[in-house]
């Protein structure tokens, strides 16, 4: 007998799990929907369901899972031995890249603004990274890099190119193209996070070019039409665009070495190239590169903190799936009280990462409100570590709810959790984030102490969030050496305090009440159902995934 013909005899003797059917990727996401109409893009929501629908398909996810298999290759040479320097891609890969153009994440928050512009594309965000996530790199870089461009005094001729939504894979020249995509190329291979150690350097040459010599170890998106880079401007550092393509259609010489073997984000491609004298325009002050690339940091991190909240997304939808139709010991896993007490863990992470990412975005939009920049400077670094670093273990136990079949690569959880880390290494480690913390309450302290006793004092009711807030601004005053012993411990009670706040405010009351009891009441470390307190309700269950 044959697998098929036992699996008709016996119905259901295989036990496994469907694939996850069709469905509408916004309006399944209760708190992405309550997010979007609080921060201020609650205009943008038919949009924003369309594209839930178009996103949520079951062969986008397949798609998705081939992209990532059959990576990129470098293509060093034509076949007549000329230098090109192409990386080749699964046609997947364009794919994803016109939906990502088509929703506007690539710049739409910058090229046309209005309410709830950055919240929208946060929730488009949201909402694509939970399907395919490597092609979110080349969006995000494109997107920081606009504000940083807008200055330049020849911005004019590359903004329509920007803010086209019809995504170009021609590999030519500017003035032949529709679209085009920014990268990044920062780090070398002595300094790594330590751009004062780099090496690269310009040299001017009139017109306002420069010839750059030198290398970088990590060159994100190789294929862009242009990248900003980090080269030594006499005696400093100054940030440049250097083009893929020059004006009289010859290539940069940009030399691509080879193409990184990452544990994920493995549609997407990453570099190590040399520069042959390759030309490049300075952007920015000269000297001042690094902290041009300070202030791009700030609109990619907050891409990192959406990027992992929408693997959480995933990753927690397909545990409830798995445990909805999955029996052991005579019945569900959902109907098990140890498997939904660890999956009520996980939604209320998820949803906290949710709504915490979702306000950042706001305070984007509120770009005219000081108060708003303040909380920015200090709440993105903060969430950028504790978030990307949950979203590792959140992928992780959704994986093990699977068994054995979250382990294999046949399914998605393997590839949601090979994901996971990148963000959290992206952009900025996780000790940068803390040390960028401190040194954002250090420039403002009056306001960082405001801000973390407001939190505490719009909650009197709360002895949990006082007792936490207390102990962050003890932390606070600390000298600078106690100071960063403890910055990871400060990074996370900030981000902690600030989800208990925004749940309390705007969740179900069952939510929130667990949240804060779980997360700041409770003894008991990280892992996920260890705490004593009864999180697993029908309700909260039915929210994370209304299946």
């Amino acid at each position: 007998m044959d697998r098929e013909d036992m699996a008709q005899s016996a119905p259901g003797a295989d036990n496994q799990v469907p694939d996850l059917p069709d469905c509408n990727l916004y309006l399944t996401d209760e708190a992405l929907v309550e997010g979007v109409r609080r921060e201020g893009a609650g205009g943008r929501e038919a949009e924003l369901e369309t594209w839930g629908a178009r996103l949520g398909r079951a062969d986008l996810a397949r798609l998705a899972a081939e992209v990532n298999r059959q990576g990129p290759a470098l293509r060093a040479y034509d076949r007549r031995g000329v230098r090109i320097d192409v990386v080749d891609f699964h046609p997947g890969w364009t794919e994803f890249l016109s939906l990502a153009f088509a929703q506007g994440m690539h710049g739409a928050a910058w090229t046309e603004p209005g309410p709830g512009a950055h919240v929208a594309r946060a929730a488009h965000y949201l909402m694509h990274g939970q399907v395919e996530a490597g092609s979110l790199c080349p969006v995000t870089m494109t997107s920081a890099a606009i504000p940083l461009l807008a200055r330049e005094s020849w911005f004019a001729t590359v903004r329509p190119l920007l803010a086209s939504r019809e995504y170009d894979a021609h590999d030519r020249p500017l003035a032949q193209k529709r679209a085009m995509m920014i990268g990044m190329g920062m780090t070398e291979r002595q300094g790594g996070s330590d751009l004062r150690a780099n090496l690269s350097r310009a040299e001017p040459q009139g017109g306002g070019w420069f010839r750059l010599t030198g290398h970088k170890w990590f060159f994100s998106s190789p294929m862009s039409d242009a990248h900003l880079v980090l080269a030594r401007d006499g005696d400093g550092h100054s940030c440049f665009y250097m083009p893929r393509w020059l004006d009289d259609g010859r290539r940069n010489p940009v030399r691509i070495l080879r193409l990184k073997d990452k544990l994920g984000n493995r549609s997407n491609a990453s570099a190590e190239v040399e520069f042959e004298d390759a030309l490049a325009r300075r952007i920015g002050e000269p000297g001042r590169g690094i902290a041009t690339l300070v202030e791009m940091a700030s609109y990619t991190r907050l891409d990192c903190v959406l990027g992992s909240a929408a693997l959480m997304r995933q990753a927690l939808v397909q545990g409830i799936h798995h445990a909805r139709h999955r029996r052991a010991f005579g019945r569900l896993l959902i109907d098990q009280p140890l498997m939904r007490q660890v999956l009520a863990d996980l939604a209320l992470e998820s949803e906290a990462a949710t709504a915490l990412a979702l306000r950042l975005a706001g305070a984007f939009d509120r770009a005219d409100q000081p108060a708003e920049q303040a909380l920015r400077r200090l709440l993105t670094p903060a969430a950028k570590f504790w978030v990307c670093k949950r979203a590792i273990d959140v992928t992780a136990e959704c994986m093990e709810v699977w068994g054995g079949n979250g382990y294999v690569e046949d399914g998605p959880m393997a590839r949601l959790y090979r994901e996971a880390p990148v963000n959290s290494i992206w952009e900025g480690s996780g000790n940068v984030m803390c040390l960028d913390v401190l040194r954002a309450a250090r420039q403002e302290p009056q306001l960082a102490a405001q801000t973390v006793d407001g939190l505490a004092r719009a909650h009197a009711g709360e002895p949990a969030l006082r007792a936490a807030a207390d102990r962050l601004l003890a932390a606070l005053a600390l000298g600078a050496e106690e100071q960063q012993a403890m910055g990871r411990m400060i990074a996370r009670d900030l981000v902690l305090l600030v989800q208990a706040d925004l749940l309390l405010r705007h969740a179900p009351e069952a939510l929130s009440r667990a949240f804060v009891d779980s997360r700041l009441g409770a003894p008991g470390g990280d892992a996920f159902g260890v705490r004593p307190v009864a999180l697993a309700t029908d309700a909260l269950l039915r929210r994370a995934w209304p299946e």
